[in-house]
């Protein structure tokens, strides 16, 4: 009987230990040796284990089901496509675009200075200068080759002729004013004398004859009045005018500026042009000053319809997108690449208690099969 014991429990013994470590042997041979092992050209057998061995095959597996389980465009679709994935993306634009875009905390200039202008006033005035230059050079030389009939439109020529009669008229009038004031005697008077006074002798048997020249001022002014009242007269000074401005509109116009100094004339322009803009003041104001309503408008209308618009658009690219990553051979290269010590050590640092538990196991039904294998015998 002590025998028999005795036989049991080294069965049960060698059993337990067979089975122990035949499971411990084969967990590690999951992955040792790394690499092959040779004895000359013979390679030895199960080496290397068997998951670098299969490491190839694996990654391919591996990105086959990531890609047709895992990563699919349904998955996408869920995880980023969602209603409410929208709304949150749209209220975090918003957000953003208050805090940065239409805060009153940062200016124009601020926005410059952070994209690199920080000297985009002082470039903006050189621009306006040189623009400035450049269309009064044009105009002047405009001026200096095309004639006054060429820059004026016949609208306008044709408004200008009909001043004509009109200027003739009021200069009449105002002539007639003139020559029946006192101012007018007066000039009258010095007139007559002064060509008395021309002609020597026979002048001054004149105003002998007729004593002083005043007496001559009333019939001169009413002489005077008369011609100048005289449709002949308007008709006379009309065509001479009318004659004179032909000509003239043949004239370039730059003709009557010959004496005239540009270079003060474009430098008051530009300096003129540069306090109207203000640039550097102007540029020193939030974006919120001159678009209160901005922030609203983006709000309501802009960031929805954008965010919506790029759901739709991201939606439809989302195969040809995926197709594009290649994730099955992104997913086999990164497997293939990845050290087998690391997997190793990730593996059986997750699955430890688990591995200790198959090895206890086949300690167990080793040591439960040497008693059955003891129990036979014996009976035998």
């Amino acid at each position: 009987m002590d025998n028999f014991i005795v036989t049991l429990l080294f069965m049960a013994i060698i059993g337990a230990a067979i089975g122990g470590v035949t499971n411990h042997l084969a967990i590690k041979m999951l992955f040792r040796p790394h690499n092959a092992l040779y004895i000359k050209n013979w390679r030895v057998p199960f080496t290397p284990g068997l998951i670098p061995k299969r490491r190839d095959e694996l990654a391919k597996q591996l990105g086959l089901t990531v890609v047709n389980y895992l990563l699919t465009p349904e998955t996408f679709r869920k995880k980023f496509f969602s209603k409410d994935i929208q709304e949150k993306v749209e209220q975090f634009v918003q957000t953003k675009v208050e805090e940065t875009i239409f805060t009153n905390d940062k200016t124009i200039q601020d926005w410059l200075n952070i994209a690199g202008f920080a000297h985009m006033p002082a470039t903006i005035e050189q621009k306006v200068e040189a623009i400035v230059e450049g269309q009064f050079a044009s105009v002047k030389n405009t001026l200096s080759t095309k004639s006054i009939r060429t820059l004026l439109s016949s609208d306008m020529q044709d408004t200008l002729d009909a001043k004509i009669p009109v200027a003739v008229s009021h200069i009449l009038e105002k002539g007639e004013d003139y020559f029946l004031s006192p101012e007018g005697e007066m000039t009258i008077k010095a007139m007559i004398d002064d060509f008395l006074s021309s002609k020597g002798s026979f002048g001054g048997m004149i105003n002998m004859f007729l004593g002083d020249s005043s007496s001559l001022v009333g019939k001169v002014q009413r002489e005077l009045v008369k011609f100048l009242q005289a449709p002949g007269t308007s008709t006379l000074l009309t065509k001479i005018f009318t004659q004179e401005w032909e000509k003239l509109k043949d004239r370039p116009a730059m003709d009557f500026l010959q004496d005239m100094q540009f270079d003060p004339i474009l430098s008051k322009l530009q300096t003129y042009v540069k306090e109207q803009l203000a640039v550097a003041e102007r540029l020193n104001q939030p974006i919120s000053y001159y678009w209160p309503e901005g922030n609203e408008w983006m709000k309501n209308s802009v960031i929805p319809q954008a965010i919506e618009k790029a759901f739709v658009k991201a939606e439809e690219k989302l195969e040809d997108v995926l197709t594009r990553l290649n994730l099955q051979e992104v997913v086999r290269e990164q497997v293939d690449s990845f050290p087998v010590e690391k997997l190793e050590e990730l593996v059986l640092g997750i699955s430890k208690r688990e591995f200790k538990m198959i090895t206890v196991l086949g300690a167990v039904l080793g040591g439960l099969i040497g008693i059955v294998q003891g129990l036979i015998v014996y009976f035998i």
